[in-house]
């Protein structure tokens, strides 16, 4: 069994910054590929940011240069550090495992708002 768990969501104003984190548990953690997806009303679910075990990262283009996705292995921990939010990052983001299986958080919401 793998869960994760995520936090940080909120709401912020456009140009500010959040931190997300997504929490891994019955997994051995490092061996596994990572990722941030977000969906917003109405659209689909895309990738945000990918890390895979040797901590090689990659990044949607509406993303490049504001956030930032990393991995402590030591802590079963992924991030994701958000900055210079714009109304559009506004979205559901959700945590995903990818291994045997692909697993997924329950999401937390991110709403950039003045």
């Amino acid at each position: 069994q793998v869960q994760l768990v995520e936090s940080g969501g909120g709401l912020v104003q456009p140009g500010g910054s959040l931190r997300l984190s997504c929490a891994a548990s019955g997994s051995i953690f490092s061996a596994y590929a990572m990722g941030w997806y977000r969906q917003a009303p109405g659209k689909q679910r895309d990738l945000v940011a990918a890390i895979s075990s040797a901590s090689r990262t990659n990044y949607a283009d509406s993303v490049k240069g504001r956030f930032t996705i990393s991995r402590d292995n030591a802590k079963n921990t992924v991030y994701l550090q958000m900055n210079s939010l714009k109304p559009e990052d506004t979205a559901v983001y959700y945590c995903r495992l990818s291994g045997n299986y692909d697993y997924w958080g329950q999401g937390t919401q991110v709403t950039v708002s003045s």
